[in-house]
């Protein structure tokens, strides 16, 4: 007997000992969340103490996006019903704090709801607006019946820069939501959790209150320098105000976009469009539509119209990306061995391919023409005759080496994907190859291009493009770092550096001496894709280029979709944005001159289209996969959920 009370001692307390161990680990591990549980269960008093959204700040730390203390008035009519001199100190004060609140209104909500205990009064002031009713509040002599009045804190998001980086910040909706951009993207890591005032009754009866503090967000760092994103802006919105003319309806394209980029690192330095908006009002259409057309809109005509200028234009769209291609296909006959360097190619004007007749730039032909000066010259003959010796299994399989189909994996939301728009292997004709080779027939997004386009001119190396490099704490301490990744090397250095020689001869003595500024080497390559329907003289036109030209510190692409002038088919727009551009930003940058100072700089106009088709019957080519192509293309990134 004496055994087994001993045995059954032994075992209540194990089962005592492991009863306090769970308790203590559930104190320990949950205890927190606990509380929270009990306390929200208790009948008294309780109110939100909301947490702080994150600032998104540039590479330099300048604010982009913050959240500011905003303030609603509470009435707690109970309170001040409670004591007649309570009622007439506390509309007293009311009224004579702020100009919008009439003693009629405050006697009417104190009638129509006696007990209530709160009632929002005004919402989202700012604490100047609230500071004279604060101070007579806390006035022992003026402040003491003034009562059943408190200030609930909020934060509203705000952006001081307005509707700079407007795409690529994105904003907030109610709930502290963000949409598209970064704001979007990094939703998580930039809100926070909110804290909880509790009321409770302790043992003796007594109210006592328990605080649980709010935890606030996190700060994201982001690549872009506001400065080189405000030249940006502006320059795009010059270049629109410049070619204006509401004879032909519309600013100065139909779109103008461009990406400024550090080869090195993948890292966005900036990035924008035409369609940018007030962040602090995205639902503001009227810098777009008439007051007229706005009221005859219906709800999807509405969100239809907010989506297009709420749409990151260098990562949802997709278009044909003309001659800025042929470096890529150059490269790829390099890099596989199928072009040795020292060929020569004998341009007529033309090339005959699957019973095509396809037209180059030059109709009158090139003549003999080196790679180098195919590239020079934009010469789509020689590049048939290249992409014939590269064949279409290199060149697709290249495509896809290059990410061309796939998506880059920006961390932005929205980025199309255009596998769908690139021929296959086992669909592509002969005439498909050639027309590839020089830009058309499949469509691309900017920031495939401009990524792609930096691999071929830092050594042959792809990043991952990038718009944020790091998520801070609220006590400085670093959450998150995003480092720059190479992801693969598209192509040898031997091959990026042939193909810097030769960007840096297309811009120094060929077609892109517009772009150049002066005391820079600079290389670069330009473009003008022919829209579908070909033949009725809408061109995008573009320019990609990098500075310095061998040792490349920043990469630029900017294109300008149908811009508003009699003949579209001019890279030189293009050309002198960017230059416009680079004016500012080099020195900025300090990037200094590598050149002596030329006394003037001759331009070359890339004035004619660079491809046209026609059979032996001189009629125009039928492509039913490139009509689809044009239809996705217009059609791509019109449905992104913001």
């Amino acid at each position: 007997m004496q055994k087994k009370l001993i045995v059954l001692f032994i075992m209540v307390m194990l089962v005592l000992v492991g009863l306090a161990v769970r308790i203590l680990y559930i104190n320990i591990v949950s205890g927190n969340k606990y509380e929270k549980k009990v306390l929200s269960q208790q009948k008294y008093d309780s109110k939100v103490i909301p947490f702080r959204r994150g600032d998104i700040v540039d590479s330099k730390g300048n604010i982009l996006a913050t959240s500011k203390d905003v303030y609603n008035i509470i009435l707690d009519c109970k309170i001040i019903n409670s004591e007649e001199k309570y009622k007439k100190a506390s509309i007293k004060a009311l009224t004579s704090c702020f100009s919008d609140i009439t003693a009629e209104e405050l006697e009417k909500i104190l009638k129509d709801k006696p007990a209530s205990q709160y009632t929002v009064l005004r919402k989202r002031l700012s604490y100047d607006a609230i500071a004279k009713f604060v101070k007579i509040q806390n006035d022992k002599k003026k402040g003491t019946n003034v009562k059943g009045v408190w200030f609930e804190k909020e934060y509203l998001r705000s952006y001081p820069l307005k509707t700079i980086a407007s795409n690529l910040l994105g904003f907030t909706s109610a709930g502290n939501v963000g949409n598209g951009g970064i704001e979007g993207k990094y939703n998580d890591y930039l809100n926070g959790e909110n804290g909880r005032e509790f009321g409770f009754l302790n043992s003796e009866n007594n109210l006592e209150r328990t605080v649980k503090a709010p935890t606030n967000g996190n700060t994201v760092v982001s690549t872009i320098d506001v400065n080189i994103q405000t030249v940006v802006e502006q320059k795009i919105a010059a270049f629109n105000e410049a070619h204006k003319d509401e004879a032909r309806e519309g600013a100065g394209s139909k779109n103008t976009a461009v990406i400024v980029m550090n080869p090195n690192t993948g890292e966005v330095l900036a990035m924008a469009d035409s369609s940018s908006y007030d962040l602090n009002n995205p639902r503001d259409l009227s810098g777009y539509y008439t007051q007229e057309e706005i009221d005859a809109m219906n709800e999807e005509e509405t969100y239809d119209a907010l989506n297009k200028i709420w749409r990151n234009y260098c990562i949802t769209d997709t278009y044909e990306p003309g001659s800025t291609i042929k470096p890529f296909t150059v490269a790829t006959g390099l890099d596989t061995g199928a072009l040795k360097g020292d060929e020569h190619y004998f341009c007529d004007g033309f090339e005959m391919v699957g019973g095509h007749r396809i037209k180059c730039s030059n109709h009158s032909g090139h003549g003999d023409v080196t790679i180098e000066k195919a590239l020079m010259v934009s010469c789509n003959d020689a590049l048939m005759q290249m992409v014939r010796s590269i064949g279409k299994d290199n060149f697709c399989k290249y495509q896809g080496i290059f990410n061309f189909g796939i998506k880059t994996n920006i961390d932005l939301p929205g980025e199309a994907r255009t596998s769908n728009l690139l021929y296959k292997v086992d669909n592509m004709g002969e005439a498909d190859l050639a027309t590839n080779s020089f830009g058309q027939n499949f469509n691309v997004t900017m920031i495939q291009m401009a990524t792609a386009f930096s691999s071929l001119v830092n050594g042959g190396y792809y990043y991952k493009p990038q718009v944020v490099s790091k998520i801070i704490g609220i006590n400085n301490n670093t959450v998150k770092v995003n480092e720059s990744v190479v992801q693969k090397q598209t192509i040898s250095t031997k091959t990026s550096d042939n193909i810097k020689e030769y960007l840096y001869k297309t811009v120094s003595e060929g077609t892109g001496k517009t772009a150049k500024v002066n005391g820079y080497s600079m290389g670069g390559k330009t473009g003008t894709a022919e829209k579908y329907p070909r033949g009725k003289g809408n061109y995008l036109v573009s320019f990609i280029g990098c500075v310095p030209a061998l040792n490349p510190e920043l990469v630029i692409y900017a294109i300008i979709d149908e811009p508003n002038v009699e003949v579209q088919s001019q890279s030189t727009y293009a050309q002198q944005l960017v230059k416009d551009i680079l004016t500012e930003v080099l020195p900025y940058m300090n990037i200094y001159p590598d050149e002596e100072l030329e006394e003037s700089q001759e331009t070359v106009k890339e004035d004619i289209p660079q491809e046209s088709f026609e059979s032996p019957e001189s009629t125009p080519l039928e492509d039913p996969q490139a009509e689809e192509l044009a239809t996705q293309e217009a059609n791509a990134g019109e449905n992104v959920p913001r």
